[in-house]
């Protein structure tokens, strides 16, 4: 009996000090979705400022600002968290936020249910964006030019729609840099995916503009 009881006890400490092994599942590079999404998000929002589709209906720009430059951008956020990737899931994640926030603003304010608001807190939501990516743009310093330039586009895409919404101001300079922001997208989602297909480099995306030391 006494032999069975230390048998026992140290099968016990055995399971006690049993280390579990968790592997890590790889992930796929998500920037590519991401920046994807906010291309196509921005070249239709872009389409809108300069003028290049009607006005009238507004609210058939939803499908693409949701599909592409919230629920894309979104995705590419959450997998960035998995990869502990802090900058990139961060500014996904947010600028997902504010394409959800835009679609629905749309849909709101050309619904035939709810009467048309004032869009004013468009606008101071919009300002809010502008702090974010600006703090986003210096960490941006330390990634790559390409992605640097997208964030700058960002900024002042967000600069001049922000006195659009406030004071009626033509919407047009906003529309230049979406379309800025929307073709330096392209080029770095397929720098990234070439380059990856590739295992080299075949489109630059440039090196970082600041390195801290």
């Amino acid at each position: 009996m006494e032999h069975k009881k230390v048998a026992n006890f140290t099968e016990e400490k055995d399971v006690l000090n049993t280390k579990t092994e968790v592997k890590t599942v790889p992930v796929a590079e998500p920037a590519v979705l991401g920046l994807i999404g906010l291309a196509v998000a921005a070249l239709v929002l872009a389409s809108a400022d300069l003028k290049l589709a009607s006005n009238v209906e507004k609210s058939l720009m939803i499908p693409w600002i949701l599909m592409f430059g919230a629920i894309a951008q979104f995705i590419a956020g959450v997998m960035e968290f998995k990869r502990n990737n802090v900058f990139g899931a961060t500014v996904f994640s947010v600028y997902a936020m504010t394409m959800f926030s835009i679609a629905l603003t749309l849909f709101i304010n050309n619904s035939t249910i709810v009467s048309k608001g004032d869009i004013t807190y468009y606008a101071y939501g919009l300002i809010g964006i502008l702090i974010f990516s600006l703090i986003a743009t210096m960490a941006s310093l330390m990634t790559n030019k390409i992605l640097f330039g997208i964030l700058i586009a960002v900024d002042l895409a967000v600069a001049f729609l922000i006195p659009h919404y406030l004071y009626e101001i033509s919407a047009q300079p906003a529309g230049v840099f979406l379309l800025l922001t929307s073709v330096l997208s392209f080029y770095g989602a397929a720098a990234i995916i070439l380059n990856t297909m590739a295992g080299k480099n075949i489109l630059p995306l440039g090196k970082a503009i600041w390195t801290p030391k």
